[in-house]
């Protein structure tokens, strides 16, 4: 499986992606929003689980790396984890490393494995939650097509502090 837009490469994360994972999981500003840093063997674990091959029913994320089409440069991460039957809808996340950031990749990323997923893998919506506060990738949802269904309160401990999540929806027919 493979994903081209305009500047970007998504691929299946490989073996060979380890350093861009643990990049990614270690990269205080990319974690701000997500977790605290986890621990390296928690790191491994996650790697592990997202390197199983993957389809519409599967029970694990699917996990992609976002490259620079040119250059070849691993930038971040983007998945989705599927909750097919009854529902059809699937949640996306994406971390881009915090040197990439504000450049517009996330954007044209989530709009790429957005359209592949309502289009191709036909799920019926996608869903993703953002800390309230987290501007950045509020933005990105809603550049392409994500509409916030609501706040959800005190819905995620955060480094020992609960907070709120916006709840983002987008709809095959919208």
């Amino acid at each position: 499986m493979q994903l081209t837009t305009e500047r970007l490469r998504l691929t299946l994360l490989q073996p060979d992606d380890w350093s861009l994972f643990h990049q990614v999981h270690s990269d205080a500003v990319s974690m701000q929003f997500i977790s605290a840093i986890p621990q390296l063997a928690d790191i491994r674990q996650r790697f592990q689980t997202r390197l199983q091959p993957w389809q519409v029913t599967s029970l694990h994320m699917l996990c992609l790396t976002i490259r620079l089409k040119e250059s070849h440069e691993s930038i971040g991460l983007i998945g989705a984890n599927a909750e097919w039957s009854p529902w059809r809808q699937a949640e996306v996340g994406y971390s881009l490393l915090s040197q990439h950031i504000g450049k517009g990749y996330g954007t044209e990323a989530v709009g790429a494995l957005s359209d592949w997923l309502l289009a191709e893998s036909r799920f019926h919506k996608l869903k993703a939650q953002v800390v309230e506060g987290n501007w950045a990738s509020r933005r990105v949802l809603e550049k392409n097509g994500f509409r916030l269904e609501g706040t959800l309160r005190e819905n995620y401990l955060l480094r020992g502090q609960w907070v709120n999540d916006w709840l983002f929806g987008k709809l095959a027919s919208d």
